[in-house]
């Protein structure tokens, strides 16, 4: 009997202390996720990246392609690459070029995974279409160009659910709203005294915050054309801050202290008084980059001039930031980019990926939950964010808003094919001087012969706005 009541007294102390460690960690599926590099021949090689000294990623990257800013000389360009062709980039490969300065920021459209958007010192911004296949000489002629700013333009943002809506934001304090079907502002925001560090648009796009040079954290509603709320040094540290919204509606910063270590916060915007959560991270010079994944609520940080990735969960329970683990390697980055969920690997359990420019190369990152099922992991992926926008530019401008449109993971997402531009109601071309545009933007080899004739009769007459209206230069872009 003693030995009996000894070996029940161990069971329930072994119970107890089973239940305390479950109580003591965190019970979480993205406890393990962990960062690996793709092998050496999978990266990008030989890619002059940038060296602006500007805090934006210098990299933006879909399901179809990567693009990243490059050194350039005599103006501002860009490198577009299909995802598939990995290696050595040829010095040859043709760019993107028509900003004549340095090219700033750079995003895709999350409606149409061949527009792309770009945002210079030479104060435009201009929205490019990417072809397929691989061009024959360099892209000059963008689709559209956007003139409303008087100093470079560093920030350039799509809305996150209604079609062909634009944001941007410049060094001349001012945020312009565009509609680039037309080529027209939409509103313009001269709320901000200082400069502009960074702008995210919330899950369904009807705010965006702002951070700024004088300390300020804003919360804008642009169709009221007003600040909702603000918050005055989120950060008590005067380098630059970070903010982005959270898909349940709090934002997340990064910032420095006034000792100048590195810092996160966690904030609703209904109640700025106190942080939901304030973690100190480290002592480094380099601006956190936060990507943030609104399916899984992990954010990933990344810093110029780091070598390492951190990554957080986001939930509800204290202390609402969750440590998860660091990816690191031996040599620091340049910028990132982060690829929608749309593009990861579901049969690898991927959950994530980032691609990390080096001084000469692109390394994509890849984030994954260990599992050794081969059965989709459908706790990992929620239905995602898809292409279709849920709102067109009228609906959103008269106070709709709607989620975005969700797709499923389960069979791997499969991108649509690329679908015609529907003509514009207003041809933004029709009102632009001739001088405006070059001919380099029609490529005769792609065109049948008959078509090839009609070009040079059409060019000794002088027609060369008629010529591109005709062969699709002036459309709707995220259709």
């Amino acid at each position: 009997m003693c030995y009996l009541g000894y070996f029940i007294n161990i069971q329930y102390v072994s119970l107890f202390f089973t239940a305390m460690s479950r109580s003591i960690v965190r019970q979480s599926k993205f406890r393990h996720v962990f960062g690996q590099a793709v092998k050496a021949d999978q990266n990008y090689d030989d890619i002059r990246v940038s060296k602006v000294t500007w805090d934006s990623s210098f990299c933006a990257v879909n399901p179809k392609f990567l693009a990243v800013i490059v050194e350039s000389s005599g103006g501002g360009a860009f490198l577009v690459l299909p995802l598939s062709k990995v290696g050595r980039v040829d010095k040859n490969y043709p760019l993107v070029i028509g900003h004549s300065g340095p090219v700033l920021d750079i995003d895709w459209c999350p409606h149409n995974d061949n527009i792309l958007a770009s945002c210079s010192e030479d104060t435009t911004a201009m929205v490019w279409q990417i072809p397929d296949h691989t061009p024959s000489r360099p892209i000059s002629e963008p689709i559209v160009v956007l003139e409303g700013h008087s100093k470079r333009v560093g920030i350039i943002k799509w809305h996150p659910t209604a079609r062909n809506i634009l944001l941007t934001a410049g060094s001349d304090n001012l945020i312009i709203i565009w509609n680039v079907g037309t080529g027209e502002p939409l509103m313009t925001m001269d709320d901000h005294p200082d400069l502009i560090y960074n702008i995210s648009w919330n899950y369904n796009g009807s705010l965006f915050c702002t951070t700024c040079k004088d300390r300020r954290l804003r919360v804008c509603d642009p169709r009221k054309n007003e600040v909702v709320a603000e918050r005055l040094c989120p950060h008590e540290g005067i380098r630059p801050m970070r903010a982005i919204f959270t898909k349940e509606g709090n934002i997340f910063t990064t910032g420095f202290t006034k000792m100048s270590q590195r810092e996160l916060g966690l904030w609703d915007p209904t109640n700025f008084e106190e942080p939901i959560a304030l973690l100190e991270l480290d002592t480094s010079n380099g601006v956190l980059l936060p990507f943030y994944d609104p399916d899984t609520n992990i954010v990933y940080l990344s810093g110029k001039g780091d070598s390492s990735i951190r990554y957080f969960e986001i939930t509800e329970e204290p202390p609402y930031v969750h440590y998860i683990s660091t990816f690191s390697s031996k040599e620091p980055q340049r910028g990132m980019g982060f690829m929608p969920k749309r593009g990861v690997d579901v049969s690898k359990c991927e959950i994530a990926r980032l691609y990390k420019l080096h001084e000469r190369k692109c390394e994509p990152i890849m984030m994954t939950v260990p599992r050794k099922s081969d059965l989709f992991q459908d706790d990992l992926y929620p239905d995602t964010a898809g292409p279709e926008p849920a709102l067109e530019p009228e609906e959103w401008m008269h106070g709709r808003d709607a989620d975005p449109i969700l797709v499923s993971m389960r069979d791997g997402y499969v991108p649509p094919k690329t679908r015609e531009l529907k003509v514009a109601k207003k041809n933004v071309l029709d009102t632009r001087p001739a001088t405006r545009r070059s001919m380099s933007a029609v490529d005769g080899s792609s065109l049948p012969v008959r078509h090839c004739f009609e070009l040079y009769d059409g060019c000794s007459k002088n027609s060369t706005l008629q010529l591109l209206a005709r062969y699709g230069r002036a459309h709707v872009l995220c259709s």
